[in-house]
């Protein structure tokens, strides 16, 4: 009863914990429900296919997105005779699917898959118009607007091959008959089992298992592209971040809010205490109150969170964290966990503060002054010491030869979180020499920031704490992200030795056709079906790009490759040995060991000639060009060396800058909500000596000038020392990583991000300061 008493009279106090707590769950609850819906999913293009045959998969470690072996084109005609002769199947169908991508007004179109034209039957996909495709004709999706009759020009991995539109479909690609296709389209993996109308599925898949694993119903979602699979991983890894971040955020904001305010309630609790209150009562007084909070912000957030939820799936969506078709579906279970944890959240973040509460003693009840002295919990020196210390290990332990990257982040959040725990102790010392300035001016405005931002400890490092930890990991991974990606820039820039480069353009790749010389990433299968990354190029394109080094003049040879150095020593391959791959083709071939390479990037190097011969589906990625470049054609543009190196990873680059601006946000706005509210929070206890300061004379504009200073002073201190703990680890972590690259590397700070955030922490400060100032004092 009396925590309910409470949290109706000093709901003020309370506001912004359940404003944290309100929008941590919405976070959250948003980000389980995507979660839960975020699994693998049945291709559309294969849904209507109640029964599928897959070759043998390999367990993969997370986040390994390496190709399975198909089947041999042997297998693959045994197994398409076998499976046709179930009762009830009317018929196997093999999975052929190619590179095939429409020209149309000279501009590639979106649409970038072919397919044999027996699997528009796995959907299905029905003619809306038009014939089935003989020799030399297509059918494609009739969103593209093309008409029977009609000629279209398709890219290949080949190059531009002209074919007569013979039909149009209900759904997406591109369909060419069964033999034009087979020869265009990578190794089989699956065979679908079209049932006759009425057959017993059960019946036939029983029948199928004799001959290879079966997949039904949701089972079938393991057939979706390796590039769906990679996007739906990176979108896990988004929300995951997400969750833990929310979560644990709101904790230490929660915690933070209850803290200050049993700091405020001192006399209070001293009362109670003194009028025969136990210490076990008073934290569950403390317990009470933190529970009526954390139910009602949990329902709001998590409400919310069920609002939003498909909002925050088509944003995913459309950056590129979630493949095309994922939605977000409304779960009981997801929601009730979310409220669960937030209830449980909340009680765990008020913990210290409970303790904290129940150790005041009736004698303060007589206390008057506010000066807070009270030294700093054991618990607290003992973990903030250890974490500088861990944070400056890592940082003299970091080198070019270590994970440096690693060593670097953890040298920073060690220091970052270490000054945040020691932030009572650290900041008033920093506020006191820093604020001199402030003293040589005339009037007493400046002795008064200077004296309240010293004596008034909690306040002062519940302001700067929250800036010091947003804008010090603001600029550690803002800078990470952009000097790595400035250094692999560099990187490219000086190891590449042509004159221009081919690239692709709203494709996914290059063609053979778009000139200048390039090579293939494909893969290779070992006896056991273990994958090795493959690298087909010529030795002129191994001397142009890169500074891969070996017999590279042994790759002019179809029968020979060149491994690494690792596969060299853990295989035992010598030169002369054999190694026995089969490609994606399905077919085999055994190739002899020429030596071993360095820097290469891949497992093995072969031919390219060899590789495309049973490949024919990988795109390469970029061409060089030495001497006059060539019209590249349609999808392919040609670019200066320089362009390319900044471009080259343009597509990831952007996911990781958008993933880390998501953190800076999501961060910004927690520090915002912390900072407003320990505003509002002071305000309620610094009534008396506002009211002193107007009695001696102060006008009100120096009493909302004074708030304002010192809000100004903290969050500037705050921003101050976030710099300057994380700016000696990026300069360790460019240092290291230009050593370990063997060239210049800038460091790049995005500092106009990082002037938003500080104004932005600065406005919330001064304002939320100046309005709780006049609310409680008047104008």
């Amino acid at each position: 009863m009396l925590s309910f008493a409470t949290v109706r009279e000093r709901w003020q106090s309370f506001a912004g914990g359940f404003v944290v707590l309100s929008l941590g769950m919405a976070l959250v609850s948003m980000s389980v429900l995507a979660l839960a819906s975020a699994g693998p999913r049945v291709p559309d293009r294969l849904a209507g296919t109640p029964v599928f045959v897959s070759a043998p998969r390999l367990d993969r470690a997370d986040g390994s997105f390496a190709p399975d072996r198909p089947w041999s084109p042997e297998t693959v005609a045994s197994l398409v005779e076998g499976l046709s002769a179930i009762p009830g199947v009317a018929q196997a169908v093999p999975d052929r699917a190619f590179y095939a991508q429409p020209v149309i007004g000279g501009r590639p179109a979106p649409s970038e898959r072919g397919h044999a034209w027996s699997t528009a039957r796995l959907a299905p996909y029905r003619l809306t118009a038009g014939t089935a495709p003989r020799k030399g004709e297509t059918v494609v999706d009739r969103s593209l607007g093309l008409t029977p009759g009609t000629d279209v020009s398709v890219l290949t991995a080949r190059g531009p091959v002209t074919f007569t539109v013979s039909g149009t479909v209900d759904g997406p690609g591109v369909f060419l008959n069964d033999a034009e296709a087979a020869p265009l389209s990578a190794g089989v993996r699956a065979i679908g089992l079209v049932a006759e109308p009425g057959a017993d599925v059960a019946a036939i898949a029983e029948a199928a298992g004799r001959f290879a694993d079966v997949l039904t119903g949701d089972g079938r979602s393991v057939l979706e592209s390796r590039d769906d699979e990679r996007t739906r991983w990176i979108g896990m890894q988004i929300l995951t971040g997400m969750a833990v971040l929310s979560a644990l955020v709101s904790v230490l904001v929660v915690g933070s809010t209850f803290a200050v305010g049993v700091a405020q309630r001192r006399r209070e609790l001293g009362l109670l205490r003194a009028v025969g209150a136990t210490p076990r009562q008073i934290r569950a007084m403390v317990y009470g109150e933190a529970l009526v909070v954390g139910v009602a912000a949990t329902a709001a957030g998590v409400a919310a969170g069920a609002l939003l939820a498909p909002v925050l799936g088509a944003v995913l969506v459309e950056v590129g964290f979630e493949p095309t078709g994922f939605a977000v579906a409304l779960s009981p279970l997801p929601l009730a966990g979310s409220f669960a944890g937030g209830v449980i959240l909340t009680l765990v973040a008020v913990w210290s503060a409970s303790r904290r509460a129940a150790r005041v003693s009736p004698l303060e009840a007589l206390r008057e002054a506010e000066v807070d002295d009270r030294p700093m919990p054991r618990l607290r020196w003992i973990i903030g010491l250890a974490s500088c210390a861990l944070g400056v290990a890592s940082a003299v332990s970091s080198d070019g030869e270590g994970a440096f990257v690693m060593s670097g982040l953890v040298a920073a959040v060690g220091l970052i979180a270490g000054l945040a725990l020691l932030s009572p102790v650290v900041v008033p010392p920093v506020a006191r020499y820093a604020s001199w300035p402030f003293t040589r001016g005339r009037g007493a405005v400046g002795m008064l920031v200077r004296e309240n931002a010293r004596t008034a400890v909690r306040r002062t490092a519940a302001t700067a704490t929250p800036v010091l930890v947003t804008i010090g990991c603001a600029v550690l991974i803002t800078g990470m992200v952009q000097t790595t990606a400035a250094g692999f820039a560099a990187v490219r820039a000086t190891t590449i030795r042509a004159d221009a480069v081919i690239v692709p353009d709203g494709t996914p790749g290059l063609t053979d056709a778009s000139g200048g010389e390039s090579s293939l990433f494909s893969a290779v299968f070992e006896a056991n079906g273990d994958p090795l990354s493959t690298i087909g190029a010529t030795p002129e394109l191994l001397k142009t790009a890169g500074d891969t080094s070996g017999p590279l003049d042994e790759l002019r040879h179809d029968d020979r490759v060149l491994v690494a150095e690792w596969l060299a020593d853990d295989r035992g391959l010598r030169p002369g040995a054999v190694l026995p791959v089969s490609f994606e083709d399905g077919t085999s071939a055994r190739l002899t060991v020429a030596g071993t390479v360095r820097n290469a990037d891949a497992d093995v190097l072969v031919s390219r000639d060899l590789l495309r011969r049973h490949d024919p589906v990988v795109l390469a990625d970029e061409a060089y060009v030495v001497g006059a470049a060539p019209d590249p054609g349609p999808g392919a543009r040609v670019v200066d060396v320089a362009a390319y190196a900044a471009e080259a990873d343009a597509e990831e680059d952007r996911l990781v800058w958008i993933a880390t601006l998501l953190l800076v946000v999501v961060s910004t706005a927690y520090a915002g909500v912390a900072i407003v509210n320990t505003m509002v929070m002071s305000a309620a206890g610094r009534v008396r000596d506002l009211e002193v300061l107007r009695l001696s004379g102060a006008t009100p504009r120096q009493v909302r000038g004074t708030v304002a200073a010192e809000s100004a002073l903290v969050v500037l201190l705050g921003a101050g020392l976030g710099t300057v703990v994380a700016l000696p680890a990026l300069f360790g972590i460019r240092g290291a990583f230009a050593e370990a690259m063997n060239t210049d590397v800038p460091l790049v700070i995005p500092w106009p991000l990082i002037g938003g955030l500080v104004a932005v922490c600065l406005v919330l400060a001064a304002g939320a300061s100046v309005l709780a100032a006049t609310t409680k004092v008047g104008r």
